[in-house]
């Protein structure tokens, strides 16, 4: 199970309840902003205590279609790569214990 956009602004609205929706929403959009346009000036993103997203360059290949067999042209382009923290790793980890 996913969790989604609205479900942060569910969490947000209870940690927040002076804040109204609308603002909280807002917020929510800023950062997402924030995050897609330093990704696309190339720069690393670092959410301290999460991880970091950053960019990479996959270049071009002909692979093949599992399907028919049929070898395709894919060309370059841009990827994202994401690095989860010490942190987080080291929670997910002590929690399945």
């Amino acid at each position: 199970m996913a969790i989604v956009k609205s479900e942060i602004l569910k969490e947000l609205k209870k940690s927040y309840p002076n804040f109204l929706t609308r603002d909280l929403d807002k917020i929510i959009e800023i950062i997402l902003k924030e995050i897609k346009k330093a990704l696309d000036r190339n720069e690393g993103v670092e959410i301290r205590n999460f991880g970091t997203f950053r960019t990479n360059l996959q270049k071009a290949s002909i692979r093949r279609n599992p399907k028919t067999g049929e070898k395709v042209n894919v060309p370059k382009k841009r990827t994202i790569k994401w690095k989860m923290s010490k942190d987080l790793f080291n929670k997910l980890n002590n929690e399945k214990e």
